[in-house]
């Protein structure tokens, strides 16, 4: 009350209003903080993982860019009781297959293939050109079997959810897929 006898208005952003307010910001600093915790901690992989499917280091970057954005606009509704790793390879692999169906079309100019690798030479960068070369000439659902199931070391179970396939489908595309590699790389490339 003010000495005329009539109440006074609270001034905006004052009173009950600015204590919700303020809730909200925590609210939203807090989830904020826990996706920037997980995307450091995951980033790293999931743009590996990208490059093995695509081989283009600045296209892996935006992919690994679009899942994490993708992520976070369902970031609320996911963060609790959602196993966040499967989950952003899901949306990480439905990026690169969208990427792929867009350039269906286009063709990948690369220089000619290495001379196949010394078998002597194991875990040399001419073994690990020719690896990711002969990847690049699977298909992308392929790719994207041998690169969950070797390269990230996930069970066929995982990769089965991941991918929303069948276990006999990812075991089924997982021999095709060696079998092709292994064609792709010769006699001469060292069976692990």
């Amino acid at each position: 009350m003010t000495e005329t006898g009539i109440a006074a208005t609270p001034a905006p952003g004052t009173g009950v209003r600015t204590g919700w307010g303020a809730a909200r910001r925590r609210a939203k600093a807090a989830r904020d903080q826990e996706f920037t915790a997980f995307v450091e901690s995951t980033g790293t992989r999931l743009r590996r993982s990208a490059y093995l499917m695509c081989r283009d280091w600045h296209l892996a970057q935006d992919l690994t860019q679009q899942t994490f954005t993708r992520m976070y606009a369902a970031w609320e509704r996911i963060r609790d009781g959602t196993n966040l790793e499967a989950y952003s390879r899901r949306v990480l692999m439905n990026a690169v297959f969208d990427q792929q169906r867009r350039r269906s079309g286009s063709e990948i100019v690369l220089a000619d293939p290495p001379e196949p690798p010394d078998p002597a030479r194991a875990g040399t960068p001419e073994l690990r050109i020719a690896l990711v070369d002969a990847l690049a000439r699977l298909s992308v659902e392929d790719r994207a079997v041998l690169v969950l199931r070797h390269a990230e070391d996930h069970s066929v179970d995982t990769v089965a959810a991941i991918l929303g396939l069948s276990v006999s489908a990812v075991k089924m595309r997982n021999t095709r897929a060696l079998s092709r590699l292994r064609d792709l790389l010769g006699d001469d490339f060292p069976d692990p």
